[in-house]
């Protein structure tokens, strides 16, 4: 049987260890970033692809008469066509629960650098502000701590329950958000409503669906505190970019830090890039990529494939 790695270099491969993907059964093509072109040309000569982020979508599917499992390696699914492969009986399988350390600790780093206004100080710094101060400390921005924060989280699965441990752990108080699809809710769960009004962080992370498309929007702007941020380490097309510029812009909340955006990557001319807020910060989509996380992540793709062979499907998707 013949499989391919369409984007390979979407994990950084070479640093890793790929040995059980090549002790498969199986002649491995790897590609460091197929183009359409190529795929459209090639797609019929696999019966197993790997994909992190390259579409595969119903007009390309159709042109394969051979692909048996196509393997997301990524939890995320909205670069496959479900229903087509299902249609053409392509099983199709993603991984999960590999890189909760890793988000886990990305969206702590922001919220404590807009805490603790890390990228002022550096800024500061670079100033010459502290050099020149005649004081032994520097106070120009005001820091804030954890402890008795409220942390609202929306969309409570591993990556959420994991985020809200780690804030208890902070001293921080947990408001879980309902559910925006599942209507048997415990009674933990508080409306959305009063995680916007009340959360002194927002964190995200819900899958992007129609159900959460532009979910943070200027309605939710305003009904958050002036003193709030907003964590998105989930997915872009969630937050309405423009609204937010708008808000952040505005001083309608306090602050952003995204991993995540609508386009990626993104054009220069975004204005969230373009403008350089300083209530903003922006990582490329790195949350879930240490180096454990992306190696849990392949030798993870290699079980889901290993089982499919031996007839005993795992982590099916469609």
């Amino acid at each position: 049987m013949h499989a391919a790695f369409l984007d390979w270099d979407s994990l950084n491969g070479d640093e890793l260890d790929r040995s059980q993907l090549d002790v498969l059964p199986l002649d491995w093509q790897y590609f460091s970033n197929i183009n359409t072109t190529e795929l459209e040309q090639t797609i019929n000569d696999f019966d197993i692809v790997v994909s992190n982020k390259i579409i595969l979508d119903q007009r390309l599917l159709a042109l394969s008469h051979r692909l048996k499992y196509i393997a997301i390696a990524a939890t995320g699914t909205n670069n496959v066509d479900l229903k087509t492969a299902a249609d053409k009986k392509i099983v199709v399988s993603n991984v999960r629960g590999y890189a909760t350390d890793s988000v886990v600790q990305h969206v702590f780093m922001l919220i404590l650098n807009l805490m603790r206004r890390f990228t002022h100080y550096q800024n500061s710094l670079a100033n010459n502000e502290w050099q020149n101060s005649e004081y032994f400390c520097l106070l120009t921005h005001p820091v804030e701590s954890l402890s008795g924060k409220t942390l609202g989280i929306i969309g409570y699965g591993e990556l959420g329950q994991a985020v809200a441990k780690i804030g208890e752990c902070f001293g921080m108080n947990i408001l879980i958000a309902q559910s925006l699809t599942d209507q048997n809710q415990s009674r933990e769960r508080v409306p959305l409503a009063q995680v916007y009004a009340q959360a002194d962080v927002i964190s995200l992370h819900c899958p992007l669906t129609p159900d959460s498309y532009d979910l943070i929007n200027r309605d939710v702007f305003a009904q958050m505190k002036d003193s709030a941020f907003l964590i998105n380490t989930a997915r872009g097309g969630m937050v309405n970019e423009q609204d937010l510029f708008l808000a952040l812009q505005s001083g309608q909340i306090a602050g952003a830090a995204l991993d995540v955006l609508s386009q990626e990557p993104p054009e220069s001319t975004s204005m969230l890039i373009k403008k350089s807020l300083p209530n903003l910060i922006i990582t490329p989509h790195i949350a879930w990529a240490s180096r454990q996380a992306r190696q849990c992540l392949l030798d993870k793709v290699a079980e889901n494939i290993r089982s499919w062979l031996a007839g005993k499907t795992i982590n099916q998707v469609n």
